[in-house]
C-alpha cells in the first residue's frame, strides 16, 4: 500500500499537493529545495521582494545620476558616460587635482558629521551576517550620496557600494513596515543589496548569485527564487534611465585558445596568492582608519596623494572601469599594465584607509584584468596566438572570484559585464577555481568580510 502521509519536512507555505509520490520519498529530500521553514516565502514576503526590487532600481538610477553629474562637473561633458579616463587625461594638471581636493573636503566633513550625529547601522554585510537586518535610512542615504560624489570626483573606490547599501535599506524598511520576521528581513535585505549591484552594472543573474553565494551563503531554491525576482525587477526598473547594454561593450568575442588554457593553471594559483595579499591590505587599512577629528582631514590627505600619483598615471582615477576596459581590449604597453597592477590597489587602499566609504568590486576586477593582461602579454612571447585581452578576461574573473570568495558569481558577473567570453569559459573556470581555492586554503577572508567592524 502506498504511503499517503504528508512529507515530514513541511514547507511554509505548504505546496498544493500534500501527498508523496509512489516511491514514498519526500519531495524535500533534495537538499536544494529545503529551508522554507526558516524563511517562509509567503505572499506578503513576495510582494515585498517586488517592491524592494523597484526601490533598489530607483535608488540605482538616482545614485548613478549623482555620480555622472559629479564626474561631468569635475571633468567635462562625457565623463559620466564612459569617457571618464579620457576626460581626466585631457584635463590640465590643476583640473586633475582640484576635483580630488574638493572630494577630500566634502567627504571628510560629510562622513564626520554622519558618524558623529546620525545614528543607525550602514553596513549591509554586517547587518545580514551578524545582525538582524536593520539599517538606518538617513545614515545610509547620506553615506551613499557622499560615496558617489567622491567617486565621481575621481576617488579610487567602487561605485557599487552605494546602490548595494540602498537596495538593502529598501528591504530593511519594507520588512519593518510589513511585519516580516527577522529571518525574512535578512533575506529581503540580502536580495535588495544584490539587486542594487545588479541594476547599476546590468548584471541581473550575477546580482542574484551575489545575493545567494556572498550575502546568504546558500545556493538553493528558497534563496535563489526571491534573489532572481528582486534582481530582475531592479534591473528592469533601472532600464527606464540607465543603459541596457553591457558595461564593457567593446570587448571582442575571443575564441578558445590552448595557450590561454595552459596559462590559466599557474596564473590561477598566482592570482589566489595576490588575492590573499590584497584582502589582507584591505583588512589592515579598514581597521586603522583615523579617529576623532582626524576623520575631517584624512580623506583630503589621501586624495591629495592620489592626485599626485594621477598627474603621472591618470588611469588610477575613479573606480577602474576604464582601466579594465583598456585591458579587456588589449590596449596599452605591458610595462604600463604591470605598473597599474601595483598602483591601483595601493591607491584604493589609501582611499579606504582614510575613512572614505566606497566599493571594492570594480577596483578588484580592474586589478585582475591588468595583471592578466601584463602576464598574458609576457606569455605570448613564449606561446603566441592569443590576444592580450583574452588573458585580461581570465585574470579579472579569477581575481574577483577569489576576492569575493564567490567563484560562480564572479564568473557570471564577468560574462554579463562583457556579454562575451564564452569561448574562454574553460580557462576562466580553471583560473577562478584555482584562485579561489588557493586564497581559501591560505586565508579565506573576502573583500567584504575583511572590512567587518570589530565586535
Amino acid at each position: 500500500m502506498r504511503d499517503r502521509r504528508p512529507s515530514e519536512r513541511l514547507r511554509d507555505p505548504q505546496p498544493l499537493l500534500r501527498r508523496r509520490i509512489g516511491s514514498g520519498r519526500a519531495a524535500m529530500d533534495q537538499p536544494n529545495v529545503t529551508g522554507d521553514g526558516d524563511v517562509p516565502l509567503t505572499p506578503r514576503f513576495w510582494s515585498m521582494v517586488v517592491l524592494t526590487g523597484v526601490g533598489a532600481g530607483l535608488f540605482g538610477i538616482a545614485l548613478m545620476l549623482l555620480l555622472f553629474t559629479a564626474a561631468d562637473l569635475a571633468f567635462g561633458v562625457g565623463a559620466g558616460e564612459g569617457d571618464f579616463q579620457a576626460a581626466v587625461e585631457s584635463a590640465s594638471r590643476l583640473g586633475r587635482v582640484v576635483p580630488l581636493l574638493v572630494a577630500g573636503v566634502i567627504g571628510g566633513i560629510g562622513w564626520w558629521l554622519l558618524r558623529r550625529y546620525v545614528p543607525g547601522r550602514s553596513d549591509v554585510d554586517d547587518s545580514i551576517w551578524t545582525g538582524d537586518g536593520r539599517l538606518g535610512f538617513r545614515r545610509s542615504l547620506g553615506t551613499s550620496a557622499l560615496s558617489e560624489i567622491v567617486v565621481g570626483l575621481g576617488a579610487s573606490l567602487g561605485r557599487e557600494a552605494a546602490p548595494k547599501l540602498m537596495g538593502g535599506v529598501c528591504g530593511s524598511v519594507l520588512a519593518g513596515w510589513s511585519g516580516l520576521t527577522t529571518p525574512q528581513r535578512r533575506l529581503l535585505v540580502a536580495c535588495g543589496a544584490g539587486a542594487g549591484l545588479a541594476c547599476v552594472y546590468n548584471v541581473p543573474l550575477g546580482g542574484a548569485l551575489f545575493t545567494a553565494e556572498v550575502l546568504v551563503g546558500a545556493i538553493r531554491l528558497p534563496v535563489m527564487l526571491p534573489a532572481l525576482a528582486c534582481s530582475s525587477v531592479a534591473t528592469l526598473t533601472a532600464w527606464l534611465v540607465l543603459p541596457t547594454g553591457p558595461v564593457y561593450s567593446w570587448v571582442p568575442a575571443y575564441p578558445f585558445s590552448l595557450a590561454v588554457t595552459v596559462w590559466s593553471v599557474p596564473v590561477g594559483i598566482l592570482v589566489g596568492l595576490v588575492a590573499v595579499v590584497l584582502v589582507r591590505m584591505i583588512a589592515w587599512v579598514s581597521h586603522r582608519v583615523p579617529r576623532g577629528r582626524w576623520q575631517l582631514v584624512a580623506p583630503l590627505g589621501a586624495f591629495t596623494v592620489l592626485a599626485a600619483v594621477g598627474l603621472v598615471f591618470p588611469q588610477v582615477y575613479g573606480n577602474g572601469k576604464d582601466l579594465a576596459d583598456q585591458a579587456f581590449s588589449g590596449v596599452g604597453p605591458l610595462w604600463l599594465l604591470a605598473v597599474l597592477f601595483v598602483l591601483k590597489p595601493l591607491v584604493t587602499c589609501l582611499c579606504l584607509g582614510s575613512g572614505a566609504s566606497g566599493g571594492l568590486f570594480t577596483p578588484t576586477l580592474a586589478t585582475g584584468a591588468v595583471l592578466g593582461a601584463s602576464l598574458g602579454g609576457a606569455w605570448s612571447l613564449l606561446w603566441p596566438g592569443a590576444d592580450v585581452g583574452a588573458y585580461a578576461l581570465v585574470g579579472a574573473a579569477a581575481m574577483i572570484g577569489a576576492g569575493m570568495q564567490a567563484p560562480l558569481a564572479g564568473l557570471v558577473i564577468v560574462l554579463e559585464l562583457t556579454h562575451t567570453g564564452f569561448g574562454l569559459m574553460v580557462p576562466m573556470m580553471i583560473a577562478t577555481l584555482l584562485a579561489t581555492a588557493v586564497s581559501r586554503w591560505i586565508d579565506g577572508y573576502s573583500i567584504y568580510s575583511a572590512r567587518l567592524a570589530g565586535r
